[in-house]
Formats: C-alpha cells, structure tokens, sequence
C-alpha cells in the first residue's frame, strides 16, 4: 500500500511541475508592450545611420526579458510596399521565430511562405537592439506588418560559443 501511495504521489507531482514548466514558459515570462506611437516600427533607411518611424496602426506587441529574441509585435500600415522596398535595408534568409499560440496575430509559418512566396519583404528595423540582435520587421502586400528579434552573425558566434572575432562589438558587460 506504501508503494502505491509513494508512485501516486510521484506521478501527481510530475504532472503538476509539467504543467507548471509548460506555463511559465508559454505565459508567464511574455508581458504585453505598451505601445509608443511613432516609436514602435522603424526601419533602417538605405543610406542613413538611424532607424527612421514608419506609419502604422493597430500596434500590438509582446516581449519577456528571460531571452532578447522572445520580441514579437503585430501592426498594420498603408505604406506602399514598393516605397519600403526603395527607401529602406532589405534583409535576406530570415526565418520567422514562431509565437506564442495565444498571441495569435503573429502566425510565423504563414508569414515565413509569404517571405518565400515574395508576397511580403523583410527590413531591418534595428541593428543591435540587444547585443548580437536585430530587430526585423516584415510587411506584406496587404498591409500586414510582424516585428521579431533575429541574431545577427555576431550573436549566433557569442551565444554558440565560438569566438566572436574582432568584427564583432565587444559584449557589454553583465548588469549586477
């Protein structure tokens, strides 16, 4: 009977730290971002230094500072995607980090064929938003707009271990 009780009470706690990982996880780190009007979609203009605003509307956005690539955000704009195209840096070979299920304006798999397909364009919105990370924005023909967080090249050499080298900024150092 001892047996019996002590795998009950093994499962019952399995189950419920299973649950409580699969939470915090999906929930509890992503905090919803106060929008910024003129502030939250930037792009980076073909020959300047700084991100410049873009018009937008219905701005949406999620961050959590465990990670700097759990950043997504959804908008739309009336922004001609043929001017974005001429005026602002294309980026190529991004992937789309997936979302959240809940935050359900930010479908990563259809956006990553539309990018594909050429039906939307993705710009560099930031360089170094966070050491080793840009911030992406892709807009797609119909108006559609998605932020993420992608690592530029010196973020997958400092987060994969191998060395940085000298084209890289030297890592800012640890926040106590």
């Amino acid at each position: 009977m001892l047996g019996k009780l002590v795998a009950l009470f093994l499962l019952v706690s399995a189950i419920l730290a299973a649950g409580a990982l699969y939470y915090l996880q999906v929930y509890w780190f992503y905090a919803e971002v106060t929008p910024a009007p003129g502030q939250d979609v930037l792009l980076m203009p073909l020959n300047g230094e700084m991100p410049e605003p873009v018009s937008y509307a219905d701005f949406t956005a999620i961050d959590a500072d465990s990670s700097p690539i759990r950043y997504r955000a959804c908008f739309t704009t009336t922004e001609s995607l043929d001017r974005l195209r001429a005026t602002f840096v294309e980026v190529e070979s991004v992937t789309p980090r997936n979302a959240p299920g809940w935050f359900d304006c930010f479908d990563a798999e259809s956006l990553g064929r539309e990018l594909e397909a050429g039906t939307a364009t993705a710009f560099l919105s930031i360089k170094n938003v966070h050491y080793g990370v840009d911030r992406i924005t892709a807009i797609s023909r119909g108006g559609n707009g998605y932020v993420w967080h992608e690592l530029n090249d010196c973020g997958s050499k400092a987060y994969d271990g191998t060395v940085v080298g000298e084209e890289c900024p030297p890592r800012p150092a640890p926040e106590s």
